[in-house]
Order: structure tokens, then sequence, then C-alpha cells
């Protein structure tokens, strides 16, 4: 099996409410449930990044498609990486969306 990126985009907000945090925790536990043994890595929501660009300028909101979050899979192949990703809650929000990306071991 193969390791594959989800890389989560988008800036949308967190919930503020206890009832929707405890919404969208149990929307990801499920998830992940749904996934067993292919999550090798949950991940972690990020904070706001900054962006190194040539010539050294810096944009201090994380650039064009800011990263949110990431997990690290096992899936075949990247069209059953992406089968697995299609029921990710971050894509219940249409200011998200998942990057899928091989992982390709150097060492």
């Amino acid at each position: 099996m193969a390791k594959f990126l989800y890389v989560y985009h988008g800036s949308g907000k967190m919930p503020t409410e206890e009832a929707e945090r405890k919404a969208a925790m149990d929307a990801w536990t499920d998830w992940y449930g749904k996934l067993g043994s292919a999550v090798v890595d949950g991940g972690n929501p990020v904070g706001m990044s900054r962006m190194l660009l040539p010539g050294g300028k810096v944009e201090n909101n994380g650039g064009s498609n800011p990263t949110a979050g990431y997990t690290i899979v096992e899936a075949r192949d990247i069209d059953d990486a992406v089968g697995k990703a299609r029921d990710c809650p971050i894509l219940m929000d249409p200011g998200f969306s998942v990057e899928i990306a091989p992982i390709i071991e150097m060492m």
C-alpha cells in the first residue's frame, strides 16, 4: 500500500457553539472510523501560515489557498485515495477542498 497526503485547504471559521464543535468532531471521528487502519497519521488542523515567495516577499495570510490541516492515509493508488477522501467532513463546507498527493518514500 502506498501513502497519500491529504492537505485540507480553505479558510472557514471554527464552530463557536459547543454543539457545533461536538458535531464537527463526531463527523471526523466517524470518517476516521470508516477509514480504519488506512489512517497512518490522523494529522491536525494548522494555524494561519506565512507564504515565502521568491525574492523574499512574505504573505501573512497563507497565500491564495491556505492550508487548514492534513492527514496521511494508505491506499492502493491515487484513485483509491481520492475515493477515501470523498466523505471527508471538511467538504461539507464549500469553502474547503482536499488536495491528495502520493508520498514518495526517499529513505
